[in-house]
């Protein structure tokens, strides 16, 4: 009967996840994009190595440099651009699915369970992450890296010590694209391999597991020791302030991650629903590599929430590990067969809806010419109507420097680093002021680009700053820190720079230090100011010369 037609027994249904994958993986390459906040981080670190730079020497920064080894090799291959970047995250996201999905047919799910939870998973964390950003990349790293350890696991064959040394490899690169989620990663990979070793006897696993780890760190670390390696760790002066509060993590479990505690409270009823009916359950490898892979993925969530606390969503990957562990479990004990096309559909409808917001934005740019809001002229054009209160005008944005709406943002194409990527008509006017400086037009002009328009490095073609203390960024307590605060300080009294742009954001916390800023007015003669391409908070770029 057609009802009873099941997923498994046709193959392109069973593999239907792999369209599924292709489909949300590209759909960045086919749009246009408002600039980001913090992308001038990924095109300067990318555009370094682009350059031949070499890390530690040309340039110091607090963590390893592995996230921007692809976005690099992308600048080499399309050029220093904005979109390459694009195209890079397209690459990675790729590469992330397909690991996750290995994750998921390791653990043998069934196949609509599988492919439901890759939906949730393109939804939820692949979707909203088109742009490169390191906190995203060291998860997609240590997914590369946990799925190449349940192949070691789940082989007995020879070239199981092969998918270890890959293992190994990309969760080094993990650690080494930042600290937090790389060790998370490499814990919840020694936790699964020593359960392993326990219940199969086979101590060697972890004693050869920690030694490639190892192998490979110094292989790869022991060339950059020449070099400023210490800056990664803020050696030799102060401050030093820890990332990680065992007080804001209790904070964070009682207070908030409603979420984490509630999938934690499915999972163990599940857990008590099988050790009720198995009494080997603790012993059975499958079962409990399965469960210590969610319940460390939950405690890595929980923990890089608070060590990386921007953007807010970074852990949200927990949800399809998760939701991968419940609904598996919630199909043993129904005895629902999710890979029956019917209750497949079912499923994938409810799931659709449940994670609509991550593509409702694009659905309602449609939906919003059809059904358009209803609008009341106002009185005064620099307030909303009166007597017109709704949830978008009970309150009043009095703020005069306030950014242009996002429908006024445009491309600038003549630009070839900012070709399809939208920028506010401010900003572009700045640009386009900034070419007709006379003094940008000398490539041997020294100048100072401490905003977040970096690209402006490869259109203007001056000479970037190198040095073992030069910070690839100039977040003061992050990547720049007191010493090179006072450099440029110094640089700047002694009118080292013929231009400096500087990016005033009075409400973050010397995200570019403000005492830079006060070095400069005290200096230089400030010549022009625009703002600065960003949504969130209030920004302007202030350009001055000697």
């Amino acid at each position: 009967m057609k009802s009873n037609l099941s997923i498994s027994q046709n193959n392109w249904l069973r593999n239907s996840d792999l369209f599924i994958i292709i489909i949300f993986c590209c759909v960045p390459l086919f749009m246009s994009f408002p600039y980001r906040v913090n992308i001038f981080l990924s095109w300067e670190g990318a555009y370094r190595l682009y350059l031949g730079q070499v890390p530690y020497r040309d340039f110091g920064l607090p963590m390893g440099f592995g996230y921007w080894v692809v976005p690099a090799i992308f600048f080499k291959v399309f050029g220093p651009y904005l979109i390459s970047l694009i195209k890079a995250q397209v690459f990675l996201n790729f590469i992330c699915c397909l690991s996750f999905r290995g994750i998921l047919k390791k653990l043998k799910l069934s196949d609509g369970v599988r492919i439901a939870v890759m939906i949730i998973f393109c939804l939820s964390y692949i979707l909203p992450n088109f742009w490169p950003w390191y906190n995203n990349s060291v998860i997609i790293w240590q997914i590369v890296g946990l799925n190449f350890l349940l192949g070691f696991l789940n082989t007995e064959a020879r070239k199981k010590y092969v998918f270890l040394f890959l293992s190994c490899f990309f969760l080094f690169v993990s650690f080494f694209t930042k600290q937090d989620g790389g060790f998370l990663g490499f814990a919840i990979a020694a936790a699964l391999v020593l359960y392993n070793t326990i219940i199969t006897k086979k101590w060697k696993d972890i004693f050869l597991f920690l030694l490639l780890y190892i192998i490979i760190a110094v292989l790869v670390i022991l060339p950059f020791t020449q070099y400023s390696f210490g800056y990664w760790f803020n050696h030799g002066q102060p401050p030093h302030t820890a990332r990680i509060s065992i007080s804001e993590i209790l904070g964070e479990l009682f207070s908030a991650s409603q979420w984490i505690k509630f999938y934690f409270l499915l999972i163990a009823i599940i857990v008590a629903f099988k050790i009720k009916n198995n009494r080997s359950f603790l012993t059975n490898r499958n079962e409990m590599i399965f469960l210590l892979l969610t319940l460390g993925i939950l405690a890595e969530a929980l923990i890089f929430g608070v060590t990386s606390y921007t953007p807010p969503d970074n852990n949200i990957f927990f949800h399809s590990f998760a939701l991968a562990y419940i609904i598996t479990g919630l199909s043993g004990i129904t005895l629902i067969n999710f890979s029956k096309v019917y209750y497949f559909l079912g499923l994938t409808i409810l799931i659709l809806f449940w994670w609509s917001a991550g593509y409702w934005q694009y659905i309602n740019r449609i939906a919003m010419r059809i059904f358009p809001s209803e609008t009341v002229e106002a009185k005064n054009d620099s307030l909303p109507a009166e007597n017109v209160i709704n949830r978008y005008t009970y309150m009043l944005n009095l703020d005069s420097n306030y950014y242009e709406d996002e429908s006024t943002w445009t491309t600038i194409d003549s630009l070839k680093s900012f070709q399809k990527i939208y920028l506010p008509p401010s900003t572009i006017a700045g640009i386009q002021r900034l070419k007709k400086m006379d003094v940008l037009k000398n490539n041997n002009a020294s100048v100072l680009n401490m905003t977040e328009l970096t690209p402006l490095d490869y259109e203007f073609g001056y000479k970037l700053e190198t040095g073992q203390d030069h910070p690839l960024w100039d977040h003061l307590g992050v990547c720049m820190f007191n010493k090179q605060c006072d450099d440029y300080c110094n640089k700047i009294k002694n009118k080292q720079y013929d231009v400096v742009l500087f990016e005033y954001i009075p409400s973050l916390n010397n995200f570019f230090p403000f005492r830079i800023r006060d070095s400069l007015q005290v200096y230089y003669k400030k010549t022009d100011s625009f703002l600065a391409p960003r949504r969130p908070t209030n920004g302007t770029i202030e350009v001055y010369v000697k």
